[in-house]
């Protein structure tokens, strides 16, 4: 019988194994899909700093109902982390927008959580321009710096985003990010050690710690394009569905309150004593709540 730290780590290298690689812009993305063809398609985006393996508790069941389909964002997990790179929010939806071209996707849902939801606002607000490349469905949304008055960052990502950023990269170790993650998971829904020993594998992937500091402007791009990414969450021409652990510090109760106030007929599942990785930590609860949501739209 496996140990749990065992379990941990024969489910990232089967999820490294079963995925394939494409090329894009140079680089090697890698790519994740399941399910039968004939189903409806179902985008997962991540969040900063892990990678698509965080979808790994809730992949199976969905894969039973859905097309699933998602990728290590670029600088991210087993994806290529060239340096220098423009990394940006508009390149990373730029890439979802060509693998799912590639795939021959032509409608979908979205499922992002943190940074993946900023990516899942500017596809909305092309989608709400009419110039998405393919047809959105509806988009559910985990924890994420919806709006950046709302946005409570770490320290460490504060210091990632200063002309510190270079030395703080270098200083990060597998012991300081444990630390950070288990600040932002719920009190009873705390990470174990080997969880965080598959988090840090996959930022460490490539040397991705030396491009934290690049990956990390997307805060300042938060604040630079709140307009357009907030109006296209208040315009949207899609269902919405926001599914929030309450615990989270950076992006719980908080921003709920917010999205209320902002969100006309805000449809929002609320997951008491969870912090800001509700598919890890509240997977059965996050799957009940996008199954429920999709069969309704």
């Amino acid at each position: 019988m496996m140990t749990r730290k065992e379990s941990f780590s024969a489910s990232l290298a089967s999820w490294q194994s079963e995925g394939r690689f494409f090329l894009w812009k140079d680089q090697r993305i890698f790519t994740q899909c399941a399910g039968r063809t004939d189903n409806e398609a179902l985008l997962l985006i991540h969040g900063f700093p892990t990678a698509s393996w965080d979808w790994e508790a809730i992949w199976p069941t969905l894969a039973g109902h859905y097309r699933l389909l998602t990728l290590d964002m670029m600088g991210f997990g087993f994806s290529d982390k060239p340096r220098p790179y423009p990394y940006s929010i508009f390149d990373q939806a730029d890439l979802f927008e060509d693998f799912l071209r590639e795939q021959k996707i032509v409608s979908a849902h979205v499922l992002a959580h943190d940074y993946g939801d900023t990516v899942a606002q500017e596809l909305l607000a092309r989608h709400n321009e009419g110039r998405l490349s393919f047809e959105l469905n509806s988009v559910c949304l985990l924890n994420g710096g919806l709006f950046p008055e709302t946005h409570h960052p770490l320290l460490v990502q504060k210091l990632l985003l200063s002309p510190l950023g270079p030395l703080a990269a270098k200083l990060i170790t597998r012991r300081g990010m444990a630390a950070s993650m288990r600040k932002i998971f719920g009190a009873a829904t705390q990470p174990s050690d080997a969880l965080l020993d598959a988090f840090w594998q996959l930022l460490d992937h490539k040397h991705g710690r030396a491009i934290m500091p690049l990956l990390i402007r997307y805060m300042e791009e938060r604040r630079q394009h709140r307009q357009r990414w907030v109006g296209a969450l208040q315009q949207s021409q899609v269902p919405l569905r926001l599914i929030n652990g309450l615990a989270d510090p950076i992006s719980g109760a908080h921003m709920v309150r917010r999205y209320r106030e902002l969100v006309h007929g805000a449809d929002v599942v609320e997951l008491e004593g969870v912090g800001h990785y509700p598919q890890v930590e509240a997977a059965d609860e996050v799957v009940r709540a996008v199954q429920e949501f999709l069969a309704r739209v």
